[in-house]
């Protein structure tokens, strides 16, 4: 059961990174973290793979007030996807037509939501982002609508301040990743020993990854 946790949290992870990588090259719009990854991106001269790693030990800083614990998962997060965002890039050439455009946008977001549903069924520890909204929920009372919304339009706004990419593709992600990953978690979820696990609150973390 451990070594099918694993490769599936390594291959979600994977796919998560290369699908950060098809929305850049897509040149639609990114979802909220990434609007604000890119946007350091430009300004720090750093490639988009470290940005994301940076950030993601930076928001584990936040949780030790918030009592959250890293699992497997969760450190492997934080390294993975940023350098499959990065080989991603390197391998995946930029799209300047409409029609490919728009096709990329459509892989990303299925990709990216096939990818969530792996590595979040593995159940080996949340990512960094989604242990902060969780940890956040849990401390504060506030539901997780409002506190995911909180979190993303505060890293939208600064993201895009910073010259990160807005448009149509972050309202699509915004639109689809919940409706996708609701779909494809059940069948990647790895059961307990004991019971099932049920899916509807990794559900919730989900729509913030």
């Amino acid at each position: 059961m451990m070594t099918r946790r694993i490769t599936q949290l390594l291959i979600g992870l994977a796919m998560y990174g290369i699908s950060l990588a098809v929305f850049i090259r897509a040149g639609l719009g990114l979802d909220p973290w990434d609007v604000f990854h890119q946007g350091l991106s430009e300004k720090t001269g750093f490639s988009m793979g470290v940005v994301v790693i940076a950030v993601s030990f930076l928001v584990l800083l936040l949780w030790i007030p918030l009592r959250q614990m890293p699992g497997i998962g969760t450190i492997a997060n934080a390294v993975l996807v940023g350098l499959f965002a990065d080989l991603g890039l390197w391998l995946i050439p930029d799209v300047t037509h409409l029609g490919g455009q728009i096709a990329m946008l459509a892989g990303a977001v299925i990709l990216n939501g096939i990818a969530s549903a792996c590595y979040i069924g593995a159940r080996l520890g949340p990512g960094a982002r989604d242990g902060l909204m969780t940890g956040l929920v849990r401390r504060t009372g506030w539901s997780v609508r409002l506190v995911r919304t909180g979190i993303e339009v505060v890293v939208l706004a600064v993201g895009f301040l910073l010259g990160g990419s807005v448009g149509v593709g972050t309202v699509v992600y915004a639109l689809a990743i919940g409706p996708i990953v609701q779909v494809l978690l059940p069948k990647f979820m790895v059961p307990e020993r004991a019971k099932a696990t049920a899916p509807t609150e990794a559900v919730e973390a989900a729509s913030a990854a």
